[in-house]
């Protein structure tokens, strides 16, 4: 159900439903050696407090700050996951803290396994989803130095030889480790997700979200709760094969991505380049272009998001359908801050899925498109990807907006993208720049067409 708009908003309270079953089941029929869970006044005041932030932050958050949130609630599960294993490493330390030796002599090899993949695997996506949610809200920037990916490299080998170290130190001192490599797995979420730009951060999103699934499905190892090991495996495998076809979308390595720092400060060098004049449109003019042509193609891109400004698009999309015009959506695949975020602006603003083409459908029709409206979108229009070695984002599958017989660019301003790179696409002969804010842009749009 979560694959159509049409069917996403039930999809979502089943797997809700599903979800309060699990709890409470987990809750009332869970036994261990024949003892089942006590402390429920515990219990349910954590759930309650828990659902009444989850609910006031879900109904407060803003459209645009939807990456952000889902960023921030997917490090929540990060912690929750390795939170599980920690516990479960203190009950076995304080349960065998009289034993002498080491401690693999009281731990099975497989059981601490789960342990210790839980709590770096848990540890790492939650310090690296909140270095994500404060690069999207702006509360971060991206930050790299000289020499970093050997810093993390160093801190991941050291977080490796250190988990190894907990399983064959002595018992009585193994909580000193083991707390080591909890720090060492947090420092390296930080460091690992630090230099990586805002272009990439859907895939580091995905990415984490699949650490985040894995985590919990060590915890459903370590308590044998089926619903936790599915529900885990399920997250993990799915944002893992979303992180893959994003990269293939990007046309680039997951690699690349974690190590390229695509996007930060090193695009941030490269950002004017191309210079030549450009060709300003007013809105009147714009308004009778987009009346008199046989297709338009709207091409959607997070300045639309921060101008909320989805609805007015829909009404835009009316006023032209009236007149006869042929309108559809452009999406790339990572247009946005998460994947599917254009997707989910435009579901909520009651556009029909079928006008929404995806990347390879939206350049086949693009060819024969009268005006291409791209609304707030930067690099995922840029043509360097295609014809600039030199770019950070050279080889990107682009929408190719330059196909069509006109284009028309709305932007605050000639500010670079998020990538930090000039677009060439403004230079070029057939390229209008039509400036100011996407919301007031198209109120203006919509009024202009009523007088035609």
């Amino acid at each position: 159900m979560l694959s159509n708009p049409a069917t996403a908003r039930r999809g979502n309270l089943i797997a809700a439903g599903g979800m309060i079953i699990a709890i409470l089941g987990t809750i009332f029929l869970y036994e261990d050696n024949g003892k089942k869970l006590a402390n429920y006044p515990w219990i349910f005041s954590a759930i309650v407090i828990g659902c009444i932030i989850g609910i006031l932050v879900a109904k407060k958050v803003k459209m645009t700050a939807m990456p952000e949130l889902v960023s921030f609630f997917n490090g929540m599960g990060g912690a929750c996951a390795a939170l599980i294993s920690i516990v479960e490493f203190d009950y076995l330390y304080k349960a065998n803290a009289g034993v002498t030796g080491s401690f693999s002599n009281v731990v099975h090899g497989g059981h601490y396994l789960a342990i210790i993949a839980g709590t770096i695997i848990g540890s790492v996506s939650f310090a690296g989803s909140i270095i994500a949610w404060g690069k999207l809200s702006g509360k971060f920037r991206d930050y790299a130095f000289k020499g970093q990916h050997l810093v993390n490299n160093l801190i991941l080998i050291l977080m490796f030889a250190s988990a190894v170290y907990v399983y064959f130190s002595n018992a009585q001192t193994v909580n000193i480790p083991f707390f080591i490599t909890v720090a060492l797995a947090l420092m390296y979420g930080v460091f690992f997700v630090l230099p990586i730009g805002g272009a990439d951060m859907p895939v580091v999103i995905s990415l984490l979200n699949s650490f985040t699934g894995v985590a919990a499905a060590c915890g459903g190892f370590l308590y044998n709760n089926k619903a936790m090991l599915t529900g885990g495996i399920l997250v993990g495998a799915a944002g893992t094969l979303l992180t893959i076809l994003m990269c293939r979308a990007m046309n680039r390595s997951l690699i690349n991505v974690l190590i390229g720092s695509f996007g930060g400060a090193k695009a941030g060098g490269t950002a004017s380049t191309t210079g030549g004049n450009i060709k300003e449109i007013s809105v009147s003019d714009a308004a009778m272009l987009m009346a008199y042509a046989k297709k338009v193609m709207i091409v959607p891109g997070y300045g639309l998001a921060v101008a909320q400004a989805q609805h007015t698009c829909h009404e835009l999309e009316k006023s032209l359908e009236e007149k006869g015009v042929e309108v559809k959506y452009a999406i790339h695949p990572v247009a946005g801050r998460m994947p599917g975020h254009m997707n989910v602006l435009l579901a909520e603003a009651d556009v029909s899925y079928d006008k929404l083409l995806e990347m390879e459908d939206a350049n086949e029709e693009l060819k024969t498109t009268d005006v291409a409206f791209v609304l707030g979108a930067n690099d995922v229009v840029n043509p360097a990807a295609k014809n600039d070695p030199s770019s950070p984002i050279y080889g990107m599958p682009i929408l190719e907006v330059e196909l069509a017989k006109n284009v028309i660019v709305n932007k605050r301003s000639m500010k670079p993208g998020y990538a930090g790179i000039e677009n060439q696409l403004f230079y070029q002969p057939k390229t209008s720049m039509l400036f100011g804010d996407a919301k007031k842009v198209l109120q203006e749009l919509i009024a202009e067409l009523k007088n035609i």
